[in-house]
């Protein structure tokens, strides 16, 4: 028979159920979960991680989120492990098994190859006296509660706690490890997480793409400087690559009387503003929008020109 509930009804009783069992398990963290940090977070080798039907469809993302925050993991599937992938597995390694019942038939060769060579074993299950958690080193504990499906069976409130827990674990470790924003750029450096952490360095325009004059050079050169490199400005430096003024298209046209018999010095602004070569592009973009500008010179401790940052620049790198 039909239950007259809504959807909006169902879905909100199926949230609260497994709200619920996540309250219930984030009461319970306690030694274990202590002791698993521990063992990922000193772990010499890679954290791998095996789990059949939804448990490996969970167990996969906790092996990505913990490779993409500063501890080496993959997936092994547990039938495919029985076929050659448990060469992957090394003693150095730990292993994350996961089993809501924990006595999933498909794990029992991975079970079988971690106790010959005793290799560190992290259980995920519900059950601590199944044989997954028999014979882990240390067995992290799912709450007895219910699925939330209508029938109870369906992986629902244990796959949501698998998860839960999982990113519980990859998070303390990388407070334990100290990982940072700057280690997360190393591994996102695309999209638009990357962008975030792109610093001046990394897009700025150096060497022979820098378009320099001396403050006595006639502005003829300048010119040709100018159109040379493309960026719309020219950076006057002195003989120790000191920067000592930058001459932009507005410099131009505010001195378009006689141009071409001055000297870069006389038309040039002095004391321009600059950024150091460590900040964020995006932060990079924002000051140049306040000052609009569409160029920046960057320069070091002692303001010698490093290297000269433009507006087109932090926009290809998504910097914005």
């Amino acid at each position: 028979m039909t239950d007259h509930i809504s959807p909006a009804a169902s879905g909100a009783e199926v949230i609260r159920t497994e709200v619920a069992a996540l309250g219930q398990m984030a009461d319970s963290l306690g030694e274990a979960f202590d002791r698993a940090c521990e063992m990922v977070s000193t772990c010499a080798g890679r954290v791998i991680v095996s789990g059949m039907g939804k448990s490996g469809h969970i167990g996969n993302k906790i092996a990505a989120t913990l490779a993409s925050t500063g501890t080496p993991s993959f997936f092994v599937h547990p039938s495919e492990a029985s076929h050659g992938d448990l060469g992957m597995v090394k003693q150095d390694d730990v292993c994350i098994v996961i089993s809501n019942s924990g006595e999933t038939s498909e794990l029992h060769a991975m079970l079988a190859y971690v106790t010959r060579f005793d290799i560190p074993m992290i259980a995920i299950t519900r059950s601590p006296d199944s044989t997954l958690a028999r014979h882990s080193t240390v067995a992290l504990l799912l709450p007895d509660a219910p699925e939330a499906c209508s029938v109870g069976m369906a992986p629902t409130t244990s796959t949501t706690c698998t998860l839960a827990l999982g990113d519980a674990l990859a998070v303390a470790v990388m407070r334990m490890k100290g990982f940072a924003k700057e280690d997360f750029h190393v591994f996102h450096p695309g999209g638009k997480l990357g962008a975030q952490f792109i610093r001046v360095s990394d897009i700025m325009h150096v060497g022979d793409e820098l378009p320099l004059v001396r403050a006595d050079q006639p502005m003829s050169d300048v010119l040709i400087e100018m159109t040379s490199k493309g960026l719309g400005v020219a950076a006057i430096v002195d003989g120790d690559g000191k920067l000592d003024g930058i001459i932009t298209d507005g410099d131009l046209r505010r001195n378009m009387n006689g141009l071409i018999e001055r000297l870069a010095g006389d038309v040039a602004t002095r004391q321009p503003s600059t950024i150091g070569a460590d900040v964020l592009a995006k932060e990079a973009t924002a000051r140049m929008g306040e000052l609009k500008v569409s160029a920046l010179p960057v320069t070091d401790d002692s303001g010698k020109l490093v290297g000269m940052l433009h507006i087109h620049d932090c926009l290809r790198a998504g910097a914005k």
